[in-house]
C-alpha cells in the first residue's frame, strides 16, 4: 500500500520536484515578469477594472478596446547608478518589467469611459451600452 501511495503521489515525494517549485517561486516573486494584479468587477450600468502597476508612470501605460476585448499593457525601465565623491560608480541597477493583460467586456460605451491613475493604481469605470433588441419582428402589410 505505501507503494501505491508512493507511486501515486511521485511529484509530491521527490525531492527535486520541492526545489523546483521553491526555485520557481523565487523567480516569479523577483523578477521583472510579475504578473499586474486586477480586479474586474460588473455593475449593472458598468464594469469597474482595477489594475495595480506599482513602479510605473502614466506615459508607461497604454489602453484600448477592440473587438469587445480590453487589453492593458505596461512597460517600465528604471536605471540606477551611485557614485562616490570621485564619481567612481559603486553599484549601478537596471530594472524592466513588461505586463499585459485583457479581459473579455462586451458592449461597451466607448465615448463614456474613464480612466484614472494614481498611486500606482489604474481605475477604469467603462460604462454598458444600452442593450440593442436584435430580435425586431416585422410585421407585414
Amino acid at each position: 500500500m505505501a507503494n501505491d501511495l508512493m507511486n501515486r503521489n511521485y511529484d509530491f515525494f521527490d525531492p527535486m520536484n520541492f526545489f523546483n517549485e521553491v526555485g520557481n517561486l523565487g523567480h516569479d516573486m523577483f523578477s521583472g515578469d510579475a504578473a499586474m494584479k486586477t480586479d474586474v468587477v460588473e455593475h449593472d450600468k458598468d464594469y469597474v477594472v482595477t489594475a495595480e502597476l506599482p513602479g510605473f508612470k502614466k506615459d508607461d501605460i497604454h489602453i484600448d478596446y477592440r473587438d469587445e476585448t480590453l487589453r492593458i499593457s505596461g512597460k517600465s525601465d528604471v536605471s540606477e547608478s551611485t557614485k562616490d565623491d570621485d564619481g567612481r560608480i559603486l553599484r549601478q541597477e537596471r530594472h524592466s518589467q513588461n505586463v499585459a493583460r485583457s479581459f473579455y467586456l462586451p458592449n461597451i460605451d466607448l465615448k463614456q469611459v474613464k480612466a484614472e491613475f494614481k498611486d500606482g493604481v489604474l481605475t477604469l469605470t467603462l460604462p454598458k451600452q444600452a442593450e440593442v433588441d436584435n430580435n425586431h419582428e416585422i410585421s407585414i402589410d
